[in-house]
């Protein structure tokens, strides 16, 4: 649109009051989010200068695949933009303002297209974004809320951002899997949890941790690791079956540990499981999903196999054979390494063979 002093962006808005400062929020359809907020700090800027972070370009395909894959589900909050620039609201006449209060009214937001947009927050949505537009044009027809502040200098658009950022807290990795509909593992690992009689009442829903004295004996993240590494190539399965074998696989498991059984009738505390025995422990059943994926593959008789584990000495005071595979220096350990040591111990009880890559490692772990 052209008016006095040149062409303008033109967004039905709503004023507001925040701080004593005018804010304005709209719906911006989603073909101008690339072309209005343009994202020029690409590092060129010296640090004290800029007014948001560096943009992480290896996290922009999954954000764009995301909304590609997803096109009647996904969801992308509001962007969050500074106008460097005089700009006009225009109130709608009070005809239409019903239940009007003073500080937020319905009007239009004239804005020079010669008017700096700068992004306080969501400069990786509208990456994003221009990704997948790249690849579905018919996106563009769609919107996204903007809220628009009026910017008053570096200082302030830097602050803006701290303020943004600095009380977001991050959600725990169980309550992303616990609210994820979409991502067949944790459908399993919450099928599982639910229904599978050795974690049913026996699962950690919200935190990745347990405290000593919580009365869970898995953490919903822990069967997800466990369960992702078990059913890595039943990936052609329905569903139904996937969950069908992987519960079969972890009772035939539970059968045979006893100390888990126990703690399901009830004749010793999740705690004291926890605390002595490392298969009840995040490591510990990520090393028996990791066995399992070789087990089910190579073996037709494989619940008779898993009666091997009763053979295998899991007190975590055994320092002499879990010391630097599921333990350093005392305290268990999650990284890949250690999982792989762990189940290097299960695989050889089992009598399967380690494959070259477990190999490479043990032999590492034994000159060490």
């Amino acid at each position: 649109m052209k008016a006095n002093g040149g062409f303008q962006y033109v967004f039905p808005a709503i004023r507001g009051i925040q701080a004593k400062r005018e804010f304005y929020v709209s719906m911006v359809p989603l073909r101008l989010l690339p072309k209005v907020f343009s994202f020029n700090e690409e590092g060129e800027v010296p640090p004290q200068l800029r007014v948001q972070r560096g943009l992480n370009k290896s996290r922009i395909p999954a954000m764009a695949k995301y909304v590609l894959e997803n096109p009647s589900s996904y969801i992308f909050s509001a962007i969050t933009a500074s106008i460097d620039a005089d700009v006009k609201f225009e109130p709608f006449s009070d005809s239409f303002q019903s239940n009007s209060t003073a500080g937020l009214k319905t009007g239009l937001l004239h804005v020079p297209m010669s008017a700096r947009f700068i992004i306080n927050d969501g400069q990786h949505r509208r990456a994003a974004i221009a990704g997948a537009l790249e690849e579905n044009p018919a996106l563009g027809d769609e919107s996204i809320a903007v809220v628009f502040f009026l910017d008053t200098g570096l200082e302030r658009c830097q602050q803006m951002f701290a303020d943004l950022n600095g009380h977001a807290v991050k959600t725990s990795r169980a309550i992303n899997i616990l609210f994820d509909h979409r991502e067949r593992t944790g459908k399993i690992a919450k099928a599982l949890a639910f229904e599978c009689p050795v974690f049913k009442n026996y699962v950690e829903m919200d935190r990745s941790t347990l405290a000593a004295r919580s009365r869970k004996l898995f953490t919903l993240s822990a069967i997800y690791s466990a369960t992702k590494e078990l059913m890595s190539d039943f990936k052609d399965e329905s569903l139904d079956k996937a969950i069908e074998i992987a519960s079969s696989f972890w009772k035939a498991a539970a059968d045979n540990l006893q100390e888990w059984k126990m703690v399901i009738n009830g004749s010793i505390t999740a705690g004291e499981v926890r605390r002595d025995f490392i298969f009840a422990n995040a490591i510990g059943l990520h090393a028996l999903g990791k066995t399992g994926r070789f087990l089910l593959e190579e073996k037709k008789n494989w619940q008779s196999a898993l009666k091997e584990l009763k053979t295998i000495d899991w007190a975590r005071t055994n320092y002499k054979l879990w010391e630097g595979r599921a333990m350093i220096s005392g305290k268990l350990s999650k990284s890949d390494i250690n999982v792989t040591l762990t189940s290097n111990v299960i695989k050889k009880a089992l009598g399967l063979e380690l494959t070259p890559d477990e190999q490479k490692v043990e032999n590492s772990f034994r000159r060490g």
